[in-house]
């Protein structure tokens, strides 16, 4: 069923790419009315359904094209001003929005004047409070709190519903408390889901239903509809890539892969010297990442120079603030590949620490010291990174320096002060939101933790660690691999058969570590890996 299904999304992609004009057709299914018609309301509608799938250029050429045939079409500035920021990032620059919204007019009270309907006032009220004065949680939560009174005003209409769902998502990204955060998730992912069971076609229903049960619990909600997300909207890069949220929720590494290459292709074909890298971004780094878990190093290597093309041929440089801030992503990306394909392929290398070294390049180097017994530049990577902590940073560099503490005395046998520095990153990590997309840290805490107790021989702690890594990142083979190993040592040959029969049958390499489990299979579980 998998074959037949990734051979059917071959045959949509390969459609798709046959015509750069393809890029505005394929979006998916919307029906929103509007005080327009005619042409001006056919971009209007793709650009909406554009927009659903986070096509921020795509939706904005349709818009302004909207705007350039009706100069007074409140709705489609509405629209563009909603194609310039990530909703669900903490940070939104509110000066191309504001723009847009003054193309319009130049005052709240003149824009509101050109929406005739109750309907379109309600969405233009919405984005003024988005886009208007003050913090950007204060705004946020504004937004939200509009897009609710407009859904209890149009209980029955689904566009109303899938930005009221969106606006509850970006709401999330402002709240600090854990348990607000996972109530409103599964609030715009009930309305979200409800839309996708009744409009399967529709784009927003099927992404924000993924956004909304993006982590290991909740992710099997949603597994249907990242099946269908890339088949609604393949035009868009982003709609191809968003399935892979919750594939890596499954350890479906083949459909990481795939799904990545395809939304890589289509941002490549998009994209041009000079441009931002965009979509491609997320393509570039989830795609490595699923095919690190799946064994194919070569492609991992692949992702590396593509995203190295793609920066240096950026032109970042006269892009300003915008163009600034696109060159440091697509640069700590081309590091954090590099980075993670050692600590996935466990080619160790040490790297010079610096106060300008990224995060995860000192963990990389502090792990692959701990293997090289290299006690000196585990050191310095303690150091620079508690150096760090006391100058303020927190989350995930408080816990890498933890881990980096721990290998450092598990690299003296100091089992105990390890397993309590390991402990304390434990700490810090669990209060903190369920995985989401490739490792973070690039070595994950519970994985190391496991690997280190095995290293130090107290298996059957090492046994619990491994349970929580699989729970909270299903499939992935280090993990699959230190467990089995845990659980040969401890005499439990049929359950550690069990584990190397699954890291078997998803590894495409032939690295030693899957010889050590079609040997340990031929000797202890009664026959060969299939």
């Amino acid at each position: 069923m998998k074959n037949l299904k990734k051979f059917a999304l071959s045959a949509v992609f390969a459609v798709i790419s046959l015509s750069a004009n393809a890029q505005f057709e394929n979006v998916g299914s919307i029906e929103f009315p509007t005080s327009e018609s005619g042409e001006a309301q056919q971009h209007f509608l793709r650009g909406v359904a554009i927009l659903h799938s986070f096509g921020w250029e795509q939706a904005q050429e349709q818009f302004r094209a909207a705007q350039e045939i009706a100069p007074d079409f409140a709705m489609a500035y509405w629209g563009e001003s909603l194609a310039y920021n990530h909703p669900l990032f903490s940070n939104m620059d509110s000066t191309e929005p504001r723009a847009a919204l003054e193309r319009l007019g130049p005052t709240a009270e003149i824009r509101m004047a050109k929406a005739p309907t109750a309907r379109e006032q309600g969405f233009l009220k919405a984005v003024e409070i988005l886009w208007g004065e003050g913090e950007i949680a204060e705004r946020k939560l504004g937004y939200m709190e509009a897009m609710e009174d407009l859904y209890e005003a149009f209980p029955e209409d689904d566009e109303v519903a899938a930005f009221y769902a969106l606006s509850i998502l970006s709401a999330r990204a402002v709240t600090p408390d854990r348990d607000l955060d996972n109530r409103l998730a599964i609030k715009a992912g009930t309305i979200a889901l409800d839309m996708f069971t009744r409009r399967p076609n529709h784009p927003g229903a099927a992404h924000y239903t993924i956004h909304s049960f993006d982590d290991p619990i909740h992710a099997p909600l949603a597994l249907e509809a990242a099946y269908r997300y890339a088949e609604i909207a393949p035009a868009v890069s982003h709609a191809r890539h968003m399935p892979t949220h919750i594939f890596i929720q499954h350890g479906m590494w083949d459909l990481v892969s795939f799904n990545n290459q395809s939304a890589y292709d289509a941002a490549r074909e998009l994209w041009r010297p000079g441009q931002s890298m965009g979509d491609a971004i997320h393509a570039l780094d989830w795609g490595q990442y699923g095919d690190l878990q799946k064994g194919d190093y070569e492609k991992a290597r692949l992702w590396i120079d593509r995203i190295e093309t793609m920066s240096t041929q950026g032109g970042f440089a006269e892009g300003g603030a915008r163009g600034a801030a696109g060159a440091a992503r697509a640069n700590n990306t081309v590091a954090l590949t590099k980075n993670r394909y050692i600590v996935d392929t466990e080619e160790w290398r040490t790297q010079d620490i610096t106060e300008d070294s990224p995060d995860h390049e000192i963990l990389a180097t502090a792990l692959s010291a701990y293997h090289m017994e290299d006690q000196a530049t585990m050191q310095a990577a303690e150091q620079e990174l508690n150096r760090r902590v006391a100058d303020g940073a927190d989350g995930f560099t408080a816990i890498m320096a933890k881990q980096v503490s721990g290998l450092l005395h598990a690299g003296m046998d100091h089992g105990d002060v390890a397993a309590n520095f390991f402990n304390q990153a434990v700490e810090i990590i669990t209060p903190m939101a369920p995985p989401r997309g490739s490792a973070q840290p690039i070595k994950p805490v519970f994985e190391m933790y496991g690997e280190v107790l095995n290293d130090l021989g107290r298996h059957a702690d090492a046994i619990k660690q491994f349970e929580i890594s699989l729970e909270r990142m299903p499939n992935r083979p280090r993990s699959l691999l230190g467990m089995a190993q845990a659980q040969a040592a401890t005499g439990n040959a049929d359950v550690a058969g069990e584990y190397y029969q699954m890291l078997v049958n998803i590894w495409e390499g032939d690295e030693g570590f899957v010889a050590e489990a079609r040997t340990y299979l031929a000797g202890n579980a009664g026959g060969g890996a299939e």
